[in-house]
């Protein structure tokens, strides 16, 4: 029996009759106190957030957008390279270039467009593309279209990375790209020893700090202050404006000659409107807010150690706990769906990620927390997570990021289905 072209992965229909589909409710209002109201469902908690600095709605970064419409307009009307570029562009470029230490900025409409661009101008038919097998879905992407050998090394491996950069049979200039955070795991990439390797066997390598910016380091400003490497340890910075950041877009950072072979090679740049001058505006004035409010990064890391002994107080094993990311793990799909259920319906807004988003097997809750939580609210979802697993029979003993890890390094060894169509 043929599939239907448009038959998706999961099984929608069955998902709705059960009362367990949530996916793109509309969430109505955002409140102060990390309050959503969602249609159809009221007032609730927000888990699902990556707004881990609780940036959205600041005063300030609404002033800067409502006054670059009041100059602007709301729209570019046009492509950078043509009558697009604002100077409010302009002005964000240069201070992402500031914050992360570089010569300069490129930012695209989405972070989706800035992966998938980017590696397609750095790389083509005859080179070689390294990235690790949890790389989120605009890497993959990325490097399918840019007709390079794609090589994938296991999640956060450095024996085999080594080997594949050493590997003969891999061509042409090489490029490694890694994320910084991984998204469902909440895990970070062993960034001296991947930098340390691409030196020594002369490749480029890129990082996706798409969930690093505003979470590592010291003051916020990613991956390389978190490990305290030079600000020269990556050669291409890759990040998103959508998260931390409470705007929308993505960002390309790194040197002059970098950018400007960007801005007129990359499709995604050359082919796309440019960014609202809303959303620019947005972007600069939050980037100025993590400066002048660290207070912020505290209390998220605050946040962060408070949860993670909530959660290791009802049997979920979390430990050393960095970043805002804690994935809740099932395992299975209906289990993680009839989770979410349980949570919205006592007032927590959080969503069940199933195979193939992430490995089979491993499915779970993406559970995010913010600068905005409170510790009762923290304290008050650890325990509806606490009846739920009860009610639904849910083994405890490898919830957690370690299972969710151990599960993808049984998925390499196996040489499962979990392939680049799948991420």
């Amino acid at each position: 029996m043929h599939t239907h072209p448009f038959e998706p992965y999961w099984p929608i229909a069955r998902i709705r009759e059960e009362g367990v589909y949530f996916y793109g409710q509309a969430i109505e209002t955002y409140h102060e106190d990390e309050h959503v109201s969602v249609a159809e469902q009221g007032r609730m908690v927000l888990f699902g957030s990556y707004s881990y600095l609780a940036l959205n709605g600041h005063p300030r970064i609404n002033r800067a957008a409502q006054d670059a419409i009041s100059r602007y307009g709301t729209g570019a009307h046009g492509a950078r390279l043509l009558a697009g570029t604002l100077e409010i562009h302009r002005e964000l470029e240069a201070e992402l270039a500031r914050f992360k230490g570089t010569e300069s900025a490129v930012t695209f409409t989405s972070g989706y467009a800035a992966n998938l661009s980017t590696i397609t101008s750095v790389v083509g038919r005859h080179d070689t593309v390294i990235c690790d097998k949890l790389n989120h879905a605009s890497i993959v992407d990325g490097c399918g279209l840019s007709r390079a050998k794609l090589v994938r090394f296991r999640h956060n491996d450095m024996e085999h990375l080594a080997a594949c950069l050493a590997d003969p049979a891999n061509p042409g200039h090489k490029l490694v790209v890694v994320d910084a955070v991984f998204s469902m795991d909440g895990d970070i990439i062993n960034l001296p020893e991947v930098s340390r390797l691409c030196r020594k066997h002369g490749a480029l390598l890129m990082v996706d700090e798409a969930h690093s910016l505003g979470m590592l380091g010291a003051s916020g400003h990613g991956i390389e202050e978190h490990f305290g490497l030079p600000a020269d340890t990556i050669d291409i910075k890759m990040g998103t404006l959508s998260k931390a950041i409470p705007s929308v877009g993505g960002y390309i950072a790194g040197s002059h000659r970098l950018c400007d072979f960007l801005a007129v090679q990359a499709r995604g740049f050359i082919y796309s409107g440019a960014l609202p001058p809303s959303a620019a505006a947005a972007a600069l004035e939050a980037l100025r807010v993590i400066q002048d409010e660290p207070e912020r990064l505290t209390r998220l890391r605050e946040n962060v150690r408070h949860f993670a002994a909530s959660l290791r107080a009802i049997g979920l094993s979390y430990v050393d706990r960095t970043t805002a990311i804690f994935p809740v793990i099932c395992g299975d799909d209906w289990a993680t769906f009839r989770l979410a259920r349980s949570c919205q319906e006592r007032g927590f807004y959080v969503q069940g990620i199933p195979h193939p988003v992430v490995p089979k097997g491993s499915a779970r809750l993406r559970v995010s927390i913010t600068a905005g939580h409170c510790k009762e609210q923290l304290d008050q979802f650890a325990a509806v997570l606490d009846q739920g697993l009860d009610e639904l029979a849910i083994p405890r003993d490898g919830s957690g990021r370690e299972m969710g890890l151990k599960v993808a390094q049984r998925v390499d060894r196996d040489a499962a289905s979990y392939s680049s169509l799948e991420r």
